[in-house]
């Protein structure tokens, strides 16, 4: 969690910004931390970091496109020290990967101090945020990144509809209760091309209750829901697809094609955390000669990735439980091999 020092310090900066820049990664985690922060004074733009682990160099161009006078990162797992030193503005960045070394930038991140805290990105937000009416949008984001948050009563208390259930485990608010539809929606509007997700992302700073996407309730609230509709047609179906590869191997995996949308974190959390707990889960997604991967497993899986990328051609990293990797297609065989060695 940031200390009150720092929330102290990062609510100055947004106050004193007459145009801040955020960069915020492309998952719910990322948008949810982006919105909270963006609420508390509505200035700025957010720009999305899609389909990449690192900020770097390749978005500057957003830089010198909105000449902001601050930079917020969020949630945005690893940043180039090149874009850093080229920004020369004060640089913020909100984060719970890593930790890195960068200078230049004033770095938010619990796992300095405790290695194996995990907190993310929204939670730290929402310190900074505190807005009641925002409650909702930052459990959408605790819950998307595997994370039942100390402010779960709460939420229960003012949304019973939503979470009937105070006592609840993450399994069931993610899987069992209406919030959780609301965490596939976050997730599914981020998907597809970049003009579309941003429409959403606007659209979603302006929507006041959970109410008007999960009724319908608003113009706004329809165009969300809509979108997420047709997204979810494709989800169910590689549901089914990624089901038909179940075997009795400890290892669950299942590849899809480039010309479908990204759904790799969000089928490898639904079959390890609801479908196959017992299963460590390998979801990869083939694009332009790379197989993009989202890892999980009930255990720790992270030092096995690591071992598993020795003398292959690709990387990855994450959390415990959660991993990413990106393997270049020539080898691709040896990294499984490589993998199931280590998971035996």
């Amino acid at each position: 969690m940031l200390t009150e020092k720092e929330i102290k310090e990062l609510r100055e900066e947004l106050a004193n910004s007459k145009n801040p820049l955020f960069f915020y990664d492309d998952d719910p985690d990322g948008v949810c931390s982006f919105i909270l922060m963006y609420k508390i004074h509505r200035e700025g733009k957010g720009i999305v970091v899609k389909s990449a682990p690192k900020l770097d160099m390749r978005l500057f161009h957003k830089v010198e496109e909105n000449t902001p006078d601050k930079v917020f990162i969020l949630d945005v797992p690893m940043v180039d020290q090149e874009l850093v030193d080229k920004i020369k503005r004060p640089t913020f960045w909100i984060d719970h990967h890593g930790p890195f070394d960068i200078k230049g930038l004033k770095y938010y991140n619990p796992r300095i101090k405790d290695p194996s805290a995990y907190i993310p990105t929204t939670r730290m937000c929402y310190q900074i945020s505190e807005d009641k009416e925002n409650l909702w949008i930052a459990t959408v984001g605790c819950l998307s990144d595997w994370y039942l948050p100390d402010f779960i009563d709460k939420f229960a208390e003012m949304y019973p509809e939503l979470l009937p259930d105070k006592e609840t485990t993450l399994e069931e608010a993610v899987y069992k209760h209406p919030i959780g539809k609301l965490v596939k929606i976050f997730s599914f509007i981020l998907k597809g091309p970049t003009s579309e997700v941003n429409k959403s992302v606007k659209i979603l700073t302006r929507i006041k209750t959970p109410g008007e996407i999960l009724n319908q309730e608003t113009a706004q609230g329809k165009f969300i829901y809509r979108r997420y509709e047709s997204i979810n047609e494709n989800y169910e179906a590689l549901v089914k697809e990624a089901r038909k590869s179940v075997t009795r191997s400890k290892l669950l995996l299942f590849n899809y094609s480039e010309n479908k949308m990204s759904f790799t974190a969000d089928l490898a959390n639904e079959l390890v955390n609801h479908l196959y707990p017992k299963k460590v889960v390998i979801i990869a997604r083939k694009k332009s000669g790379e197989m993009k991967c989202s890892i999980r497993s009930k255990t720790p899986i992270r030092d096995a990735l690591k071992k598993a990328l020795e003398g292959v051609e690709g990387y990855g990293g994450g959390h415990e439980n959660a991993c990413g990797a990106v393997i270049k297609e020539e080898s691709w065989e040896l990294f499984l091999k490589n993998f199931k060695r280590e998971i035996k």
